[in-house]
Formats: structure tokens, sequence, C-alpha cells
């Protein structure tokens, strides 16, 4: 089998499936496994979380303006808490733009009665309908401190009419966890049971990338297994488990906001869609109020930039079950993972996610520089071997079973493998992906810069070879847009080709040579990073391959 075939078609058959898996192939949740997923359900005495309301939509700056608000601060978020209904449904990420060339910094957290309401409540439930409880119309007032920071705590309280007082207590660390410790007093000679719940209530699904490869969308761990739903799945039917430990949250690309249930305790997690998304825990387990007492329980809110350092940080010092995978690293986590920090390492030591992705490049290749160098020796020795080939089929071009035999004879003889020369895509391949991957989910290459004109390795190229580069003054289309990273990344692919045995059929040949064109456009729309990596990939594998050629002799008779 001539290697240049298999090289070609192995290499077009990745380029296929990595177009079609970004773009055309569909989510790979299917009803069946919703179904089976919803046998999980438990019955529970808890109450339900559903309460009545009526909203009527107003702006933003309206809904925070309306109610009497804590205010919050802290190295990296601010926002508030709206005394009514004690939610926290305003926050603002101080150290992230919302576009590369703007000071508009993101803001997830927005009040209910807003368009797209987004915010989270906790607190205590009841079944027995005869006890009030504090509700999203409940006003709450503050005990003591009226802003929260890292360095002071806030109390909110409300008592019913029966003489029950519930109170949260509310701290913040210096990154993104809300801890709220939760307290009902009884003043009366009455014995009650309440049950412990947090809750994440988005009203819109947000503009999401809607590709393949990043679930975005509702995502738990519960007893160790990931569960992952998208807002079309829950739409159609909701999600519901009992488990003994884990977290849940709603995430996007690179933010989270979770609940981290009270540890140790059963809980019931539900996702389901009411007109608005809803997330939310509530205990099996009652706690039982008795006369003249008080029962409390502490549940924990993170709502972050899923900064990897931050994320296992949090999985670390809270011991939350698999709280890590609140990155979408993929099925291919144990290249995935290991290949970011190989890059943040090199980030640290050089200053730029550009030289970082070149220096790992560089890692790479000497990684798999043995495996290459077999690789190598056996396509140059096929080279080596093309004009007795030639001279083969031209003595056996009237029998291909002659022909066949006398090369498998010539390939035993001169101990070439025609197979060998594929190890090098196929190693590359779950390198490439988990690349792409590391470039597409982390907000760490979010909005970094190389050199020139590239200000952002995690998005496409800018430039485009159909206005010279920028020289001529008009935009191109999109699909036209095939920068100068790309092309490059084209013509070492061409001139890598050239050092490669050329196929003897004539059509071959001209797909072949079709092919780096074909892989240019292509990649053209993938994270500047991406191509940057192929483009050092392609150099350092012609250094290597023209090292092994130039050292690989082979003597033929005829």
């Amino acid at each position: 089998m001539d290697t240049k075939n298999v090289i070609a078609a192995i290499s077009l058959s990745a380029a296929v499936i990595i177009l079609y898996s970004l773009f055309f192939a569909p989510p790979p949740i299917t009803k069946e496994n919703l179904a089976e997923k919803n046998k999980t359900e438990q019955n529970s005495d808890a109450p339900s979380l559903d309460q009545k309301e009526t909203i009527t939509e107003i702006t933003r700056e309206e809904a925070l303006n309306q109610n009497k608000r804590i205010q919050f601060e802290n190295q990296n978020i601010v926002g508030s808490i709206s005394l009514k209904g004690a939610a926290i449904d305003d926050l603002t990420f101080k150290e992230y733009n919302v576009a590369l060339n703007s000071e508009e910094k993101v803001t997830l957290l927005t009040p209910r009665n807003t368009k797209d309401g987004y915010f989270i409540e906790s607190g205590f439930i009841t079944s027995d309908k005869n006890i009030d409880i504090p509700n999203s119309n409940s006003v709450w007032s503050v005990s003591g401190n009226n802003k929260l920071t890292d360095r002071s705590s806030v109390k909110l309280s409300w008592t019913n009419d029966q003489g029950i007082t519930f109170e949260k207590e509310i701290t913040l660390d210096d990154k993104f966890l809300f801890t709220i410790n939760q307290r009902v007093i009884n003043s009366t000679k009455k014995e009650f049971d309440f049950y412990t719940y947090g809750q994440i209530i988005r009203k819109e699904i947000p503009d999401i990338s809607n590709f393949y490869i990043l679930h975005e969308g509702l995502i738990a761990t519960l007893d160790e297994e990931l569960i992952e739903e998208d807002y079309d799945d829950i739409q159609e039917e909701k999600f519901s488990k009992t488990s003994q430990k884990g977290w849940l949250g709603i995430s996007d690309k690179f933010w989270i906001t979770s609940l981290i249930p009270p540890s140790g305790k059963e809980f019931k997690t539900t996702f389901d869609y009411k007109e608005k998304f809803r997330a939310n825990f509530v205990g099996t387990e009652p706690l039982e109020l008795k006369g003249n007492s008080s029962i409390e329980d502490k549940l924990q809110v993170i709502v972050a930039a899923k900064r990897v350092d931050v994320i296992d940080g949090y999985a670390e010092s809270l011991n939350i079950d698999k709280f890590d995978l609140a990155i979408d690293w993929g099925f291919l986590y144990f290249i995935t993972k290991p290949l970011f920090h190989g890059i943040d390492y090199f980030f640290k030591l050089l200053g730029n996610y550009g030289l970082a992705i070149i220096a790992i490049t560089f890692c790479i290749r000497l990684a798999f520089f043995p495996l290459a160098n077999f690789s190598f020796k056996s396509m140059a020795k096929m080279k080596a071997l093309q004009p007795e080939m030639a001279r083969l089929k031209d003595l056996h071009k009237e029998d291909k079973m002659k022909l066949q035999q006398e090369m498998m004879a010539l390939y035993k003889k001169e101990k070439v493998n025609p197979m060998s020369g594929c190890l090098p895509i196929l190693v590359q391949i779950p390198v490439f992906f988990a690349l792409y991957k590391v470039l597409f989910v982390t907000i760490e290459m979010r909005q970094m810069p190389f050199f020139g004109w590239i200000q952002d390795l995690s998005e496409r190229d800018p430039t485009s070879l159909f206005n010279l580069f920028g020289l001529l003054p008009y935009d191109v289309p999109s699909f036209l847009m095939i920068g100068a990273w790309p092309i490059a990344m084209g013509v070492s692919m061409f001139i890598q080709q050239k050092l490669n045995p050329a196929p003897t059929d004539p059509m071959q040949a001209k797909i072949f040579m079709f092919f780096p064109l074909f892989l240019t456009v292509i990649l053209a729309p993938f994270p500047a990073g991406l191509v940057i990596y192929w483009t050092v990939n392609n150099i350092l594998t012609m250094a290597q391959q023209v090292f092994i050629m130039k050292r690989t002799t082979i003597k033929t008779t005829t």
C-alpha cells in the first residue's frame, strides 16, 4: 500500500470528522438516555419549591433601584443582594470585559423581574401549610454591617406572625465563594419540620456557542456521576435524582453558577423548566425544630469565572466531589488538562500564551521524536524506492498480481513498512483535538494576544488574503476570512508534502496537491492559537524529516 495514499486518506477523513463534529453533529444526548436518567428520580416527602408569582418585566437599572439592597464587593466581583426575597441577583466580574475592545464588564446575574433574570435563592421550606415562610416577596431586614466584603459578613432576618424567625449570615471570600449560614429560631412551644433548599433560576437561554464539543446548560456531579443537560432537553423533560454528595449548577462557556448542598446529608436535585429554567436541591431528611429552640444549616454558592486554578482550588479546599468538571475538558480529559497545565507553565515562564503554545509544540515533538524518527526513516526509504517501484510497475503493468508480489518482496527485502507513514498523523489527531478544546473552553486563553495582528488567540486570525491583509479598505465576508497564519500553515503543509513519496497515480497526485489548500480553508475559522501550533508543528516536522532523509540511503538491485 502506498504510504502517500494512506496519509491522504487518513488526513482527509480527520478533516471531515473535525468539520462535521464542530458544525453539523447533533447533540449526543437522546430521548432514550433522558428517559433512562429520569428513572433515578425518587419520591421524597420534601415540599415543592413551586411558587405562584406575577412579574412585570422592567429594565435592569429599574430593577436594581426598585428595592433596598445589600452591596457586596471583593477583588473579583461586585454586585448586590436584594432584601426583597434575599436573592443574590446582581453580579459583575471586575476583571473580564464583554469584548476585546470594550470596557464594559461581564455581568452574569440579574434580578428576577428583568427579561433575562438570573438569580440564586436559598432558605428553608416546610410541608406545613399553616406556617408562613419567606418567599420572593418577603422583605428581609439587616442587622449590623450593611456591606458584604471578604472582610465583613452580613446578617439578614425575617420574622413571621407565628413567632418564627429566619436568619441568614452571608460571608464572601476573596474570589467567588458565598457561604450562607441559615438559621430558624422558634419562640413558640410547637414543633415543626423544615427542609434546606437552594435554587438557581434563569429565565432565558443565553447566547451559547452551540458546539458539539462544549456543554452549556444545567450541570451536576451527583454521587460521582457527571450530569449534563442541555436547555432544550430540560424544556422537554425534567431531570431528578436523589444523592448523598455532589454539587449542581448552570454552566456557561466561561462562567459557572453553582450550589454546594450541606455536606453529609442526602438531597434531591431537580432540573426543570416552568417558564424558567430551575436547578435546585432540597434536603430529603427534615430538620426537627422543637419548641423554644433553633436549627441551622450551611450551603455554599460559587459564581465564578472558570479559571482552572480557582475551580481546582475550590474542589480541593472545600472537598467538592468532581467540581473540576465544571470546566468541560471533554472525553480526552487525560490529554486536555495536562496540556493546559503545560501551556500555563510556559505562559508563566514566557509571559505570552502564543509563545507558550510554540514551546509546548516543541515538547510534543520531542516526546514523539523516536516514533517520528521510525516513521520518517520508513518514508525516506519509500521515497528512495520510487524509481525501483516505477520500474516494477512498467515491467508488470499487465499482471497486477505479479506486481503486488514483487512490491511486497521489495518491501520485505528493504525492511520498509508502507503503513508506518501514518503514525505522525495518528499521533497528531488527539493532540489537535485536545489543544482545540483547551483554546475553546479555558478562560485563561480568552482575549490573550500573540504578536502583530493576533489580539486573541482563542479567536480566528482576523486578517484576510482577499483584502490583502487589511491593505485594501473593505471588509470581506466571513467565509473569505482566510488569514495570514492559516496561509502560512497551508504553505508549510505544501512544502512538507514535497518531502514525502509522491503518488504514481496522476489522479491521486492531483488530490494530494489540493489537500493543503483544503486544510487552509477548513482551519481558517479555527482559533489562531491552534493554527500557530499546526504551523510550527509542520516546520519542526519538516526539519526532522529532512535530517532523516539525508541520513537514509538504499541500494536496490535491478
